[in-house]
């Protein structure tokens, strides 16, 4: 496609600091630039995207990453180094690191995740362009049409992706990737945690995150343009809507097994658990 002649050449779009030479602004959206280091996690992607971490992604420290994560999603101060902090040693390093490293395969990286494919046998970084299928199918999860005033039918705006609709799309993926370990587990989980907390809206006797925000957020690496910071996320907060997500998760696969059960049940005169097909 070619450029208007008053636009840029896209050679002199560098980003070296916070501040996209473009656009002139701080925290404007703008998508990365060739040369520009990424990671497969939205939220980091999405902060350099906005200029909260240097736009191109490179020669991050802890108290860069800290810093970005309490000024662009207005995380708690231990939140937010605890997470950092966990990522660096999950890494093993102990210096800066580029936004690529962040994506090394069973690190803090891990299989099933929510919108990118997993990671090729033998290859120790995993996929960071984002599967816009899987992005689709994240966004059906919420439209269950089990709550008032959701469904397909209303569009995007009426729907809220709440905890039971991310458990829905965890044993989704989960069933599609290689077994997850317990820690990595937990990380998946709590990574929708942070932005069920952070983003959570109310309509009528529903709470959760409206979808359009979600697709915004994943699909696109950007924050979403009616989002205002209106309180502090802390750690605690993050702990109870994780396990909030588990429990949903372990409910929903009883009911599975519960429906298989009915579907075949085990023949009992031949004293072995044959099922009948």
């Amino acid at each position: 496609m070619s450029l208007p002649s008053s636009h840029p050449e896209i050679s002199e779009h560098k980003h070296s600091g916070k501040t996209c030479p473009v656009t002139g602004k701080g925290h404007e959206w703008c998508p990365p630039q060739p040369g520009d280091s990424r990671s497969p996690c939205p939220a980091l992607n999405t902060l350099a995207n906005h200029g909260y971490l240097p736009r191109d992604g490179k020669n991050l420290s802890v108290f860069d990453i800290i810093s970005a994560l309490k000024a662009g999603y207005n995380l708690s101060t231990f939140l937010a180094a605890f997470l950092t902090i966990g990522g660096f040693i999950l890494l093993r390093r102990l210096t800066n690191v580029d936004l690529y490293e962040i994506g090394r395969h069973g690190r803090v990286e891990h299989d099933a995740s929510l919108v990118h494919r997993d990671t090729s046998e033998g290859q120790k970084y995993a996929p960071i362009s984002i599967n816009q299928r899987l992005v689709d199918r994240l966004i059906a999860d919420a439209k269950t049409g089990d709550e008032e005033g959701e469904g397909p039918e209303f569009g995007d705006r009426r729907i809220l992706m709440d905890a039971s609709d991310v458990a829905r799309a965890r044993i989704r993926r989960e069933k599609e990737s290689p077994r997850l370990d317990r820690m990595h587990a937990e990380i998946a989980r709590g990574e929708m945690a942070i932005i069920l907390g952070l983003w959570e809206t109310k309509a009528g006797n529903n709470a959760g995150v409206p979808v359009e925000w979600v697709r915004e957020w994943i699909g696109h690496e950007r924050l979403p343009k009616d989002w205002k910071p209106t309180h502090v996320q802390g750690f605690r907060d993050v702990v109870r809507r994780s396990a909030a997500i588990r429990k949903a998760m372990e409910e929903q696969r009883k009911a599975e097994a519960e429906q298989v059960g009915e579907k075949h049940p085990p023949n009992v005169r031949s004293g072995t658990q044959v099922y009948l097909t």
